[in-house]
């Protein structure tokens, strides 16, 4: 073997060792995640869905990290507040976001809103979805779907539904039920969903589109009617509730979904940590069972699936906005 050959190889292994050497130290120095505490912004008032998701969540991310995960609520503007806490938050995992539906509607009803959805947040997980229940107080003289509708006809423009804001996704569920149905009926805008539910069991609203997990255990003690779910199909949590299409409203569909989000630029590593973690925990009988309980259906979609589906709703609630001639804010 040639001299020049010989050094060629050497300085070939050197090169090789060289690279296996300075990479090592890379890798091995990376961080465990988390570290300390990790801060969940939920956009919404306590006593909603996304505070219900949020704590189930939190609690059982507590236990496998070792670590808090402190929920923060910071309602305000159909959720834009907290979106916009969590999107200028540092992109290192330890801010992330459970929002729901409500997330994807405001591109479609504010001018200037706090963060854009599709370009400001790394997906990491859609958690679970739910129905919702077509509630009804008990005042009202409809014990079903079809004669609450009659009586809207009715008298166009007398009975009321509730919100938990401007803006929020039960907001629009409404809308879209109103477009359904073609009815006229007046909405009233409240700060959480829990204070719309309470303005519906004292009278101040008639009615409302509103999430199982805060209408059902209404429903079961008799404070409140439930005339319909909103899925497709069935809910295994409420069996005995016809779908709107069984009750006579063919073509009304429309479910609540929440996910957990973080802050663009987060590294890939810390999203398929939160997301593998929370997947896995989210189908363990224990805490699928708290979901359940809820009403709520476990989804753990992967961030990849879950942008997509952000996508889609963004582009849905853009077309209901346009059809309800709802003015951008």
């Amino acid at each position: 073997m040639s001299l020049d050959l010989k050094l060629v190889q050497i300085k070939l292994c050197a090169c090789i060792a060289g690279a296996l050497f300075l990479g090592q130290p890379a890798y091995a120095a990376e961080p465990a995640f988390p570290v300390k505490p990790v801060r969940m912004v939920v956009p919404l008032a306590p006593g909603g869905g996304s505070d219900i998701v949020g704590r189930i969540a939190a609690q059982a991310l507590t236990e496998q990290w070792g670590q808090p995960v402190v929920v923060d609520n910071r309602p305000g503007a159909g959720g834009t507040i907290g979106n916009g806490i969590v999107a200028k938050s540092d992109p290192d995992g330890y801010t992330v976001l459970v929002s729901s539906s409500t997330m994807a509607i405001g591109p479609a009803l504010y001018k200037n809103p706090s963060a854009d959805i599709l370009r400001d947040f790394s997906t990491v997980t859609l958690i679970a979805e739910q129905p919702s229940i077509i509630a009804v107080n008990t005042k009202v003289p409809a014990k079903s779907l079809a004669e609450l509708v009659a009586l809207f006809k009715a008298q166009p423009g007398k009975y009321a539904f509730g919100s938990a804001g401007n803006g929020t996704a039960s907001h629009l569920a409404n809308e879209l039920f109103k477009l359904s149905a073609k009815v006229d009926t007046l909405h009233v805008p409240y700060k959480s969903a829990g204070l719309a539910s309470t303005g519906l069991l004292s009278g101040e609203i008639q009615f409302m589109v509103t999430n199982m997990a805060t209408a059902l255990p209404l429903v079961r003690a008799g404070r409140l009617n439930g005339v319909a779910v909103t899925s497709a199909k069935r809910a295994p949590a409420a069996a005995d509730l016809p779908t709107a299409n069984e009750a006579g409203l063919p073509g009304f569909e429309y479910t609540t979904w929440y996910g957990m989000l973080a802050p663009a630029g987060t590294p890939k590593p810390v999203i398929a940590r939160m997301y593998g973690d929370l997947s896995a925990l989210a189908r363990q009988p224990r805490i699928a069972e708290r979901f359940s309980a809820q009403g709520l259906e476990v989804r753990a979609t992967s961030p990849q699936d879950f942008g997509k589906y952000l996508a889609s709703e963004v582009a849905r609630w853009q077309q209901v906005v346009n059809a309800a001639g709802i003015q951008k804010q």
